[in-house]
C-alpha cells in the first residue's frame, strides 16, 4: 500500500473509527489516541493489508479491541486504586467488620478450591489473574465461547455456595420451593 492510498483510507474511515471509539470510550482525547494507534499499528502491517478483504472492518475490529483494553487497563488502575484507599481507610473499619471481610474472602477461597478444575482454573485466570478472555482461550486451548460459558458456569456456582454461606451466617434457612 502506498503513502497516498494509505493517506485515502484514514480520510475515508478517520470518522466512523473515531464515533466508534467515542461511543466506547466517552472521552474525545482518548478516542482520539486509539484512532491514531490503530491507524499507526496499520501502517505498520504494510503490504500484509492486502491480503484482507475488507480493511475498514480491521480497522473496525481493531479498534474496538484497543478501546476494550484500554477500558480494562483503567478498571485495573482503579482497582488498585481503589485497593490502596482501602488499605488506608482500614484504620476507620470496626473489627467486626474486617473480620466479616476475612471471613467472606475465606469462604470464597474455599469455593474456588471446590470447584471441578475446568472451572477453577478459568476463575483464577480471568478473576484472580486479570487475564482477558483471548489471553485465556490461548492459554488453556478453548474456544473463546466455550470459555465464556466456563466462567459463567463457574460464576453461578460460585455465587449459589457463597449464598449459602451468607444464609446460614445470617441463620436464614433456606427454603426450596416447588412450583407446581
Amino acid at each position: 500500500m502506498t503513502r497516498a492510498d494509505f493517506n485515502d483510507l484514514v480520510r475515508q474511515l478517520n470518522r466512523n473509527l473515531y464515533g466508534y471509539a467515542f461511543r466506547i470510550l466517552r472521552n474525545q482525547e482518548e478516542a482520539e489516541d486509539a484512532v491514531q494507534e490503530v491507524f499507526i499499528k496499520l501502517w505498520n502491517m504494510g503490504s500484509k493489508l492486502d491480503e484482507y478483504n475488507s480493511i475498514g472492518a480491521l480497522a473496525t475490529t481493531m479498534i474496538k479491541n484497543f478501546c476494550i483494553d484500554q477500558i480494562r487497563k483503567k478498571k485495573h488502575f482503579i482497582q488498585d486504586e481503589n485497593e490502596q484507599q482501602d488499605f488506608q481507610n482500614r484504620e476507620n473499619v470496626s473489627p467486626y467488620e474486617l473480620m466479616e471481610r476475612r471471613e467472606s474472602e475465606d469462604i470464597l477461597h474455599h469455593i474456588i478450591e471446590q470447584l471441578p478444575d475446568i472451572y477453577k482454573n478459568a476463575i483464577r485466570l480471568r478473576e484472580i489473574e486479570g487475564l482477558s478472555y483471548e489471553e485465556i482461550a490461548d492459554k488453556t486451548e478453548q474456544n473463546i465461547n466455550t470459555l465464556r460459558v466456563t466462567l459463567s458456569r463457574a460464576r453461578k456456582m460460585i455465587r449459589e455456595e457463597f449464598n449459602k454461606y451468607q444464609y446460614e451466617r445470617r441463620g436464614i434457612k433456606e427454603v426450596n420451593r416447588k412450583v407446581l
